[in-house]
């Protein structure tokens, strides 16, 4: 099980580099993560280390290490970091708060680099009961404590993420 879990965490974050592309400023509606972008599945929304957000949304810690130069002019600096959906699920919303927009940015499922994203409602397959897709938080600088926002219906939350350093 640690195996297929250290596996899961390193596929996550190494295929999030891959198809990505700038974008302008977000339009009315955010790009939508399809269901063919899911890497693989999983057992539980808890693995790793990860919180479940809203019953639906797992995840990472709240402290993550290990931030890396990205060769991004605009983006400098990136931190893998996988995020789970739970199979069956409403469609769920991931945003960059406005304040934070010109610090940090998302990518999930190969949307690019955005400040929003939509990852559809995807079914279950076969016996695991969530879906991981690839991709990570982009920085301005070596380090922050990024809040992002997540939507399920009519329900929200904001969840810190301590990239490169803790925050309190």
């Amino acid at each position: 099980m640690r195996i297929r879990l250290t596996l899961v965490i390193a596929a996550l974050g190494l295929a999030g580099l891959t198809g990505i592309t700038a974008r302008s400023a977000p339009s009315a509606a955010p790009p939508t993560v399809a269901c063919d972008k899911i890497i693989l599945t999983v057992a539980s929304g808890r693995a790793g280390g990860y919180r479940v957000v809203l019953g639906v949304i797992s995840v990472p810690e709240a402290y993550l290490p290990q931030v890396v130069a990205s060769r991004r002019r605009r983006w400098p600096y990136w931190r893998k970091a996988g995020l789970v959906i739970r199979a069956d699920s409403p469609p769920v919303t991931v945003t960059v708060p406005k304040a934070w927009r010109h610090r940090a940015a998302i990518t999930w499922g190969n949307s690019g680099i955005v400040s929003a994203l939509r990852i559809a409602s995807c079914p279950r397959s076969g016996d695991e009961a969530w879906n991981a897709y690839a991709g990570g938080f982009l920085l301005r600088s070596r380090s922050a404590c990024v809040p992002l926002s997540f939507r399920v219906g009519t329900r929200s939350a904001t969840v810190r993420f301590g990239l490169g350093r803790i925050c309190s």
